[in-house]
């Protein structure tokens, strides 16, 4: 996880001063974590562009009270370990394989990418295919394998709740903003081993929305820089990883408009 968050601000253009040199750099731990490079830069983009709102952000999207399958069938103890093991297990690779969160759209198809992309997914899957077959299942696995499986498993984790918390809310077209998505963000303490193999990436996620190009070694810098300006927008949470992610799953179901406000576009969890 700590490799591909270095990955990540590469795509960000907060690696090198060198576009190439960052789009090289990324285009490798992407494709060795069996991520389409190009794709998911165009796809991350537009989350930052539109954070949290309903129309237009491409991820954590949350469901409405009228989707039954979850306000209902699925708001109780057993929906919830079940939608939670699915989200964590196949989260990532529906999101890469079948498109889930639609990491492309038309404009973006550009043809290049899309070939250097896919050459990039293709070499890591032969070169695994290679282990397999000159190591044995088991080699493969414990070298490849289980850690890409745990990588997935921790991404998603580590995403979800940089963006879900019973405090954050979301918008339609009629309250959305740049600024206000932005601040509807969470940093987050998982303690100082988690910390630091995140690259500390988890405690300074507001600031990242903010300001994505500082690389994560000045995050901390921004991030108190910023909290005497942003004021009671900042939001932190220092539960534990584990604990957060079944409490969030627990409260954060579906999102509606509060009926005591006077501004119907701004959405909150229920469960």
């Amino acid at each position: 996880m700590g490799f591909w968050i270095l990955g990540h601000e590469c795509g960000h253009n907060a690696f090198s001063e060198y576009r190439w040199i960052d789009d090289a750099i990324d285009l490798f731990i992407h494709s060795v974590t069996l991520t389409p490079y190009f794709t998911f830069k165009y796809s991350h983009r537009n989350h930052h562009a539109h954070t949290n709102s309903l129309e237009l952000d491409e991820v954590y999207i949350p469901k409405r009270k009228s989707d039954t399958f979850f306000s209902e069938f699925m708001n109780n103890g057993p929906g919830n370990v079940f939608i939670l093991i699915i989200r964590v297990t196949l989260g990532h690779p529906l999101y890469m394989i079948f498109n889930t969160l639609g990491i492309f759209n038309d404009r973006e198809r550009e043809l290049h990418h899309v070939v250097l992309s896919d050459v990039g997914i293709i070499a890591v899957l032969y070169a695994f295919y290679h282990l397999f077959v000159t190591e044995g299942v088991k080699m493969a696995a414990f070298l490849y394998g289980i850690p890409l499986f745990a990588f997935s498993c921790i991404f998603i984790i580590v995403t979800y709740l940089n963006h879900t918390h019973p405090s954050v809310p979301h918008f339609d077209s009629t309250e959305w903003n740049w600024i206000r998505g932005a601040l509807s963000t969470i940093d987050r303490d998982y303690g100082k081993l988690m910390n630091w193999a995140f690259h500390n990436s988890n405690q300074n996620h507001v600031i990242h929305h903010l300001f994505p190009m500082p690389p994560h070694y000045h995050a901390f810098e921004a991030t108190e820089a910023i909290k005497p300006i942003i004021g009671d927008y900042y939001k932190y949470d220092d539960t534990l990883i584990l604990k957060a992610m079944w409490r969030d799953m627990m409260e954060c179901i579906y999102v509606e408009p509060d009926e005591s406000s006077e501004n119907k576009g701004v959405y909150w969890y229920f469960k």
